[in-house]
């Protein structure tokens, strides 16, 4: 009875953790599965906790089944990102390079999903590298996208 309520509030703890980095904007289902929800693609929307006018759109699956069900899959390291302007940039707070603007766990403990910014300066431009690592041994996939600065005018 103590496992089970400690998976069930460890489950919780997780969703509410990524609730608050990303909003899901839609999911499509490519799996069935008998037991528990099918494994599907799911798309996120996430704000750059430092820079104003910056919203980035994440792509990743997501495992369902009864492990998937329970939080005790461990997904896969694929992700796919894309990152726009959407309003004049304002920066909040120092940036540092290679910061961590998003992460997401993708087991039980050892492996997240992780974004990081980045700043060429000569071509005035962000950029933001989507990855997964953990604990032993990370995975070289990895995504990118470009968000060039430009004035932004209100219409």
């Amino acid at each position: 009875m103590k496992t089970k309520i400690f998976v069930t509030t460890l489950f919780c703890c997780v969703m509410i953790v990524s609730a608050l980095h990303a909003e899901e904007i839609g999911s499509v289902d490519t799996e069935f599965k008998w037991l528990g929800p099918d494994h599907k693609i799911v798309v996120e929307a996430f704000d750059d906790p430092k820079i104003e006018g910056i919203t980035c759109h994440l792509s990743r699956s997501k495992k369902g089944g009864f492990k998937g069900m329970v939080g005790l899959a461990e997904e896969t390291s694929d992700a796919s990102i894309a990152c726009r302007q959407v309003g004049p940039i304002r920066v909040i707070g120092e940036l540092k390079e290679g910061e961590r603007v998003f992460s997401e766990s993708r087991s039980l403990i050892f492996k997240s999903l992780q974004v990081v910014r980045f700043f060429d300066k000569k071509r005035q431009t962000y950029i933001y590298l989507v990855y997964s690592d953990r604990v032993i041994e990370g995975s070289p996939q990895n995504a990118i996208s470009t968000v060039p600065i430009q004035s932004w005018s209100s219409r």
